[in-house]
């Protein structure tokens, strides 16, 4: 028997206490390896959960089953560890009267302290060789996944997204020239690229391994909501906002009017016969007024500045909101962003969600704006745009490529909208879309009233600004009307009266509206000087009774011989200061004279001061008109149907039309079917081969009729020239403002390529264009006779 010295027991004792340390260490080091091994095989040991990176790849690793036996049986180990170290450092374990109690489970019998701490290494050992072999398995599968993950991620070539590999490289080189990409999850990756790329816009493929989940079914539209007749206009002034002096201007304007508007409104209901009405959403932001376009009107609307575009603007927004529909009015770029959803950046992206407006009327400015903002969103929605233009904006100048390589392109234009969604001042030209304004309209009483408070002596010129005093050639003018009449002005001064203004003048100053109103129903004549260009205030003279005389241009002002007209989208002749005014109304309330000479001018203000004139205003100026015409537009243009066709080749379909009984032009065939979805109705139309040299415009004008750009699709093949008798030697196809036309010299059939180039406007001495006109409704050029 061996005799165990007393510090032999000793020593055993201090080693079974430094055990309880040694049970915690090795207890960390199992937990550190389990959680680590967690980590690591965790992405791949599970499904992608909804709290997941957008970017996370859903993907089930093979030899999942196995990782988990492993770990589950590197668990038991280690509980089987901490059992018997457990039970190893228990203070018993070395007292005396224990020696001859069993060894635990799993124990050799009569082990000693020594085997069985060799034991426990032993177990960590075997489980250090278990956690490296897992720690082998998971690299070898991260790294297949990983590789799967490059694969997919490369750049697909696709012949359906031929621009794809371009616009990855694009975006490897600028994704951070705009915080917008990083807003949508690019963070410099393959895979953001292409995310994005098919995801939110549609240059590339979507990528199969996507977790892209079928949309639920959409429930059924709900009916759209019927659009109403408003009168109340108190909560359309609260729409307008506050805080310019453009703003104020135009809804003291609106509240002048509002009885004139529900009376319209109650008129135009009665026509329609309660006839369904879609409420449609309608976004106004009206952009000259915004901080960045410089808002150049509202410092001038108490200087004498041109207010027709402020003036116009008020109307459209009491004609949307009379008709009853849904206004939102913006005046910012910060109310369109957040109107719109522009992501944050600085609008290289997209629209974060579908636009909700079925229509935007907006200016050149906004028009600037809105694509500089929406991305790739406003090529998506721009046929929903309705651009108010002042003076129009022709094909020629519309349409970019054909402009920048035909000499057309200016400061404005090129945009490639169907040229109908530019909305007019006056009617200047057919291819636009004529919006208008309303004049204020006297009853039977106020004109009886007016009539008899004529002073026959007496005229106003027209003209706020001091500057067009100074136009040459005025003084001989002014001397003589003098002569005959007492000459009043309303020329904006602020300390002193301005000096271009003859003494003889009787200068008001700038008059609020309803005073300026009350001066020209006093007076016989109203007189321009040959600027501002087709304003407003000739047919506000017009209805309170005035003859406006207006002076006539020779040679004819325009791009070419005007700065005024140089950089706009137009080459058309204005052969007087109104030629709306000179040409839909005429004698005896608009009279146009030759200014430089004498004899004309003074016989006409003599004839003038012995005509007696009622107060007139054409019915497209009422509020009636204006309310009836952009409902027929709201109802039937439709811009975002893709265009008429104009396929080259002989193979077009042969028109429905039939030569005239005096075989002059064409009209629409009884027999045939009109065609679905026309408007104007396509029976109204007549087409006439005009003279060489002559436009459209013109030689529709020349019969009575007006020029309609939406018939010209019906016309542009060579039956229609077959029809008309004239012999075609050969047939073209091009892009030409001009087409289609007939060249004598060479007896050629030129026929348009382009469908947003068809144009009423342009002439050329060597082509006889094929015009297409129309018969319209006295008083409403815009509609034909079975318009509305």
């Amino acid at each position: 028997m061996i005799a165990v010295h007393p510090e032999g027991k000793i020593m055993v004792r201090r080693c079974l206490v430094t055990l309880r340390p040694f049970r915690l260490f090795v207890l960390g080091i199992g937990f550190f390896s389990l959680c680590f091994l967690m980590a690591s095989l965790g992405g791949q040991l599970s499904a992608r959960r909804p709290g997941d990176s957008p970017f996370t790849i859903r993907t089930e690793v093979p030899g999942a089953l196995e990782a988990r036996g492993a770990l589950r049986r590197m668990s038991e180990l280690l509980e089987l560890v901490a059992r018997r170290v457990d039970a190893l450092a228990r203070p018993e374990n070395g007292s005396e009267r224990h020696r001859g109690q069993p060894a635990p489970d799993g124990w050799p019998p009569g082990a000693g302290l020594m085997e069985r701490i060799q034991a426990i290494a032993q177990n960590v050992s075997d489980i250090a060789v278990k956690v490296d072999q897992i720690l082998r398995h998971s690299l070898i599968l991260h790294s297949k996944v990983s590789e799967g993950r490059r694969d997919q991620c490369e750049a697909p070539s696709d012949p359906q997204f031929p621009d794809c590999s371009g616009k990855v490289e694009w975006m490897r080189a600028r994704w951070t020239s705009d915080p917008c990409y990083a807003f949508f999850g690019v963070d410099g990756t393959e895979c953001s690229f292409l995310i994005y790329l098919s995801e939110v816009e549609w240059f590339c493929p979507p990528l199969p391994w996507r977790n892209r989940t079928a949309p639920p079914t959409a429930p059924q539209p709900l009916p759209k909501a019927q659009a109403v007749f408003r009168s109340n206009l108190s909560h359309l002034l609260e729409l307008m906002g506050s805080g310019k002096e453009s703003l104020i201007f135009m809804k003291k304007r609106t509240r002048r009017l509002a009885d004139q508007w529900a009376l319209a409104a109650q008129r135009l209901a009665r026509k329609l016969g309660g006839a369904q009405r879609d409420q449609k959403q309608i976004l106004v932001h009206i952009g000259f007024l915004t901080e960045e376009s410089g808002d150049v009107f509202s410092p001038r609307v108490l200087k004498g500045g041109p207010l027709g575009e402020m003036v116009q603007w008020a109307d459209i927004l009491a004609a949307l909101y009379v008709l009853g529909h849904g206004l939102r009015v913006t005046v910012s770029l910060k109310e369109l962003q957040s109107t719109l959803g522009v992501p944050p950046g600085r609008g290289s992206c997209p629209l974060t969600l579908p636009l909700p407006f079925d229509l935007i009327y907006t200016d050149y400015h906004g028009l600037q704006q809105m694509k500089q903002h929406m991305g790739l969103s406003f090529r998506e929605y721009r046929c929903r745009l309705r651009v108010i233009d002042t003076f129009g904006t022709e094909p020629a100048y519309n349409h970019e490529e054909y402009a920048t390589l035909h000499g057309y392109r200016t400061t404005w234009g090129y945009w490639n909208l169907r040229p109908q969604q530019f909305m007019t001042l006056f009617p200047h030209t057919p291819d636009n879309s004529f919006m208008g304004f309303v004049s204020e309209e006297l009853n039977q009483t106020e004109k009886q009233r007016v009539k008899a408070g004529k002073a026959h002596n007496m005229a106003v010129v027209y003209g706020k600004e001091a500057s067009i005093w100074k136009l040459q050639g005025k003084e001989k003018v002014l001397s003589i009307l003098s002569a005959h009449m007492e000459v009043h002005g309303t020329v904006f001064y602020e300390s002193q009266r301005p000096p271009e203004v003859p003494a003889f003048v009787k200068n008001h100053g700038l008059l609020p509206q309803p005073e300026f109103q009350q001066l020209l129903r006093k007076a016989k004549l109203f007189i321009g000087f040959g600027f501002p260009y087709e304003g407003p205030a000739p047919l506000e003279a017009i209805a309170n009774g005035c003859v406006f005389l207006q002076s006539r241009f020779s040679p004819p002002h325009s791009s070419l011989n005007h700065e005024f007209f140089r950089g706009k989208p137009t080459s058309r002749e204005v052969f007087s200061q109104h030629p709306y005014a000179e040409r839909f109304i005429g004698r005896p309330h608009v009279w146009t004279v030759d200014y430089n000479n004498s004899a004309e001018f003074e016989a006409a203000v003599k004839a003038i001061m012995r005509t007696q004139v009622e107060p007139y205003l054409p019915y497209e100026y009422t509020c009636e008109g204006m309310l009836e015409r952009i409902h027929a537009y709201i109802q039937h243009q439709d811009f975002c149907a893709a265009p008429a066709p104009a396929p080259p080749g002989a193979g077009a379909p042969k028109s429905p039309f039939v030569l005239a009984p005096n075989a002059t032009h064409l009209e629409w065939a009884r027999n045939a079917s009109l065609a679905p979805g026309a408007w104007p109705p396509a029976h109204s139309l007549r087409a006439w081969l005009a003279a060489a040299g002559r436009a459209c415009t013109d030689a529709c004008l020349d019969r009575g009729l007006v020029c309609e750009p939406s018939f010209f699709p019906f016309l542009n093949s060579q039956d229609a020239f077959q029809k008309l008798q004239v012999p075609c030697d050969s047939t073209e196809w091009e892009m030409n403002h001009l087409y289609p036309a007939f060249a004598q010299p060479g007896r050629e059939c030129l026929l348009q390529k382009e469908p947003l180039l068809f144009s009423c406007a342009g002439a050329s001495a060597k082509l006889r264009r094929l015009c297409p006109c129309r018969d319209f409704r006295r008083g409403q050029v815009a509609l034909c006779r079975a318009c509305l």
